[in-house]
């Protein structure tokens, strides 16, 4: 897929604007805070401020829709380790290929996006960790020569760097041994899944990993020998990932790709070929994050992605692209946050609830 290709995906359309508040008005409000947090060029996680979301530190994350359904988690006895998607998307490079940790708006726009729409879906059932990290460029997935392809593999590796050392900080110090959900979106999957093969793909670890949400990125299955896709709702560690797209749509660079990806439905929580209509879905987060609107996409599992049939609510006739890679966790958001405190009890309830 073309970088124009991508970023026509990327338009600012009715549902996408609820994902993505307003930079601008978000700087307007939180500005003066967030530049108050002076953060060094080397992460150091010791410190709230290089965490997005973290359990000691009010955040976004933190929030719940008005009309929410309790799941009747009573303790959170699980951690959430988040890794965010791509909010760099300046094309010009005005930090190089990767971000700079203390830019204060960039930093406003991860958490009023991706954490409050995304990492949220989780704060029921765990206590929510999302480290900020040098994130690679939006352009780092789209190299025009063999030069910008070095480049680009070399601000992934970077990242991921961050991310790592994040994640070595938390077990060391924040963990304590309790059960860890590991989610992601976007670039936030593209680092999940190298994190999964390093730290719980036939390691102890993996004893304690209840599931992870890997969301929006391609996941070749043979890349595991022991993880697997998620197979039914109440399954423990196993992943769960998926790539959304209208129904119809046969996207070029899905074509390309060598392999089936692994899909489980957030509709049936099932891996197979399984279409589960609108109807079944209780609620997803579209024009603010306080309403939930039932009905509005299904889910059919097809060759390697999720299809749905063009999303049902007032407005939706603006809606342009058949990619909704924006929304792959904004459409199914009230099935995600039931399916996480359903795999939750169940591995608490096989472990006896301890950790």
């Amino acid at each position: 897929m073309t970088k124009v290709s991508f970023m026509k995906n990327l338009v600012v359309i009715t549902f996408c604007i609820a994902l993505m508040s307003c930079s601008q008005s978000n700087y307007s409000k939180f500005g003066s805070l967030y530049e108050q947090e002076v953060l060094s060029e080397q992460p150091d996680y010791s410190q709230l401020s290089y965490w997005a979301a973290h359990p000691e530190k009010k955040n976004p994350s933190d929030s719940i829709p008005k009309n929410i359904v309790s799941n009747n988690i009573s303790d959170k006895n699980v951690d959430v380790f988040f890794i965010y998607p791509t909010s760099y998307l300046d094309t010009t490079l005005p930090t190089g290929w990767n971000a700079k940790l203390n830019d204060a708006k960039l930093n406003i726009y991860t958490d009023y996006s991706s954490i409050l729409y995304q990492a949220s879906v989780f704060n029921e059932v765990g206590k929510i960790y999302a480290p900020r990290y040098r994130q690679a460029n939006i352009n780092a997935y789209y190299p025009k020569t063999s030069e910008d392809t070095l480049k680009a593999i070399a601000a992934f590796d970077f990242a991921y760097a961050d991310v790592k050392k994040a994640f070595d900080y938390y077990l060391a110090n924040l963990n304590n041994g309790r059960p860890i959900i590991i989610a992601s979106h976007s670039q936030g999957s593209t680092h999940a899944i190298r994190l999964l093969k390093e730290y719980f793909d036939g390691k102890p670890l993996s004893k304690k990993l209840v599931a992870a949400y890997v969301v929006g990125m391609v996941l070749n299955p043979t890349t595991y020998q022991y993880l697997k896709a998620c197979d039914k709702p109440n399954e423990t560690g196993c992943i769960c990932a998926w790539r959304t797209f209208e129904q119809g749509y046969e996207a070029p660079f899905v074509k390309k790709e060598p392999f089936k990806s692994m899909v489980t439905n957030p509709l049936s929580w099932n891996s197979q070929n399984t279409a589960v209509d609108r109807f079944s879905n209780e609620g997803s987060l579209l024009y603010n994050f306080n309403k939930l609107i039932p009905n509005v996409a299904g889910a059919i599992n097809h060759e390697g992605v999720l299809w749905t049939p063009k999303p049902k609510f007032f407005g939706n006739f603006l809606i342009r692209t058949q990619n909704y890679h924006i929304a792959d966790y904004n459409l199914y958001y009230a099935s995600i946050r039931k399916n996480a405190a359903i795999r939750v009890s169940q591995y608490l309830g096989a472990n006896n609830g301890s950790h």
